[in-house]
């Protein structure tokens, strides 16, 4: 008989099977990984525009009103991506009202890009929903918002 070398076709199923078992571990740590950077971006950019409106309010603004994400990112005060709308699996939007705003951070997908949203107004407190519905209504975000520590 021929010397022949190699792996048999059982061994080559073992590998494949030990593979399999620590890509199923491994998956849901890095879809959570990739959740939690989300949030993370989400909180940092409500805390942007903020900053961005406050410059806003106390230049273009003439200390009475706020900007929406189009009179910031008009003003160079925010970046397109986030003037636009979308950044890092969440969606923004700001409502203003005399001397009030709220900007939201919803995800874009549901327990997939996020799972809690985000909501910050004039004061500057950037709060939570766990249930993922940030409301901003005629420029006051809900009571049920839980300040982020």
């Amino acid at each position: 008989m021929k010397n022949q070398k190699g792996f048999s076709l059982v061994e080559l199923l073992v590998v494949v099977i030990i593979i399999a078992i620590i890509a199923a571990i491994a998956i849901p740590s890095l879809l959570a990984s990739r959740r939690a950077a989300n949030e993370a971006s989400a909180i940092s950019s409500l805390r942007t525009v903020h900053s961005a409106n406050v410059t806003y309010f106390g230049t273009t603004g003439l200390n009475t009103n706020y900007g929406d994400l189009a009179a910031l990112l008009g003003d160079g005060l925010i970046d397109s991506q986030l003037g636009g709308g979308a950044k890092s699996g969440y969606t923004f939007a700001a409502n203003t009202g005399a001397s009030i705003y709220c900007a939201s951070g919803v995800a874009t997908t549901q327990g997939t890009t996020g799972v809690r949203s985000f909501a910050v107004d004039e004061t500057g407190v950037v709060v939570f929903y766990a249930d993922g519905s940030a409301a901003c209504a005629a420029g006051v975000k809900g009571a049920a918002g839980t300040p982020i520590q």
